[in-house]
């Protein structure tokens, strides 16, 4: 029933994980899909393969978003190759520990240029794209940490609620030019940024056990959310926070 067909999505961090899992689903629904990546160009081409093994183009870019000319010049890839760009996933991220006392001013530093300043960054290039074509869907993938806080992790934390701060600004600004703004906030997910914490056995058990529905999710139960914020199914949601955590988090 959800169709992509015709557009283009632009998914930051598309290599891995849950950027991974949506530019596939994506590729699925019918879009051509660009996903940027850092370090991994053998992942990063794993997903172009997937993709246009669904007979749908992939543009994949090297591009550091933390920095503005990369960005930028990610975007200006995207518009060279399509000439549009109707769906962008804010999902590139870090998650790193960071104990307050101890905690270095450079792994903040890192984390609120990578989480925070990347988003930015994107969808400040791409806005002007969507308002000339007066439609567009920008998803940002937080976390349940935005609404909880977390401890240990507290620059991450406050780089995710930063998110929703955008989201809820955005989308009354943008709405007149029909550019919906939404986020998706997931609890854990098993990734590879998760991988080492889960590498303890005992602490996943405890995991399981803390959520409702007994399961950690996969990167492909987050994708579901997002093509759906995606799809004109969602076409009256702006400004909304769309917590996917298994009942773990039961706030808004």
């Amino acid at each position: 029933m959800i169709s992509l067909a015709g557009r283009k999505a632009l998914i930051t961090g598309g290599s891995r994980g849950i950027g991974r899992a949506t530019a596939i689903l994506l590729a699925k629904a019918g879009a051509d899909v660009a996903i940027n990546f850092v370090h991994r160009p053998d992942a990063a081409e794993e997903v172009r393969t997937a993709v246009e093994a669904l007979g749908r183009e992939c543009l994949v870019v090297k591009a550091d978003l933390s920095r503005e000319e990369e960005a930028r010049k990610l975007v200006v890839a995207v518009v060279e190759k399509w000439r549009r760009l109707d769906i962008l996933v804010n999902n590139a991220g870090i998650w790193t520990y960071g104990e307050m006392g101890v905690i270095d001013a450079a792994v903040w530093e890192e984390t609120m240029r990578v989480n925070l300043n990347s988003v930015f960054y994107v969808t400040n290039a791409v806005i002007p794209l969507m308002k000339a074509q007066k439609w567009g869907r920008i998803i940002n993938v937080s976390s349940t940490a935005a609404v909880r806080g977390e401890a240990f992790h507290s620059h991450y934390a406050a780089s995710k609620a930063a998110l929703h701060g955008l989201a809820k600004s955005w989308a009354p600004e943008l709405a007149a030019d029909n550019i919906l703004v939404n986020c998706v906030a997931p609890g854990w997910v098993d990734t590879d940024m998760c991988a080492e914490v889960f590498s303890d056995g005992e602490f996943r058990r405890r995991v399981e056990e803390s959520i409702p529905l007994k399961r950690i999710a996969l990167p492909e139960d987050i994708a579901g959310p997002i093509l759906f914020l995606a799809s004109d199914l969602a076409r009256h949601i702006t400004g909304a926070i769309i917590q996917v955590n298994g009942g773990a988090v039961l706030c808004g």
